[in-house]
């Protein structure tokens, strides 16, 4: 322990641990708000397509709205960095790719894509190390899901 630990304490260098479910709602919500903004509808979006997942069949709606406010705190304590860094690293390699996929499917459903979310959508297949073949066949995949 170095000395300013002692005196200043470590809040702002905390470990943040994450399970997956929860580390998968982390990239979908940083993902959905990439342009700087999260409506209403957007929020229920996501609460939705996460409830009909595998990941989080035995999630109730209180228990989806818990968590959200955990990931909102984290946020707010942690800081972004440091919680999308925890995320990315409770995730599987499958779920990395899952995450990519949703994410993807959820910015492009607007259809309209702002610069940010398509900077966000690059950097985020990178720092999730889905390799471009698949980031490509999902965006592929995503706008043609999203023509109608």
């Amino acid at each position: 322990m170095g000395l300013f630990d002692a005196v200043l304490g470590t809040e702002n260098q905390t470990q943040t641990a994450l399970n997956p479910p929860e580390a998968f709602a982390v990239i979908i919500l940083t993902a959905t708000a990439s342009d700087g903004y999260l409506s209403v509808e957007q929020a229920n979006s996501i609460t939705f397509v996460l409830s009909r997942m595998k990941l989080f069949k035995s999630y109730s709606y209180e228990m989806m709205n818990g968590l959200f406010d955990k990931i909102l705190g984290i946020l707010q304590g942690n800081g972004f960095n440091a919680l999308f860094d925890a995320a990315k690293d409770s995730l599987s390699q499958d779920l990395r790719e899952s995450a990519f996929a949703l994410a993807t499917d959820l910015i492009l459903a607007e259809g309209i894509i702002a610069e940010e979310e398509k900077n966000f959508l690059n950097d985020l297949h990178q720092a999730l190390g889905v390799s471009s073949e698949i980031a490509i066949q999902i965006v592929q995949v995503m706008l043609i899901k999203n023509r109608a």
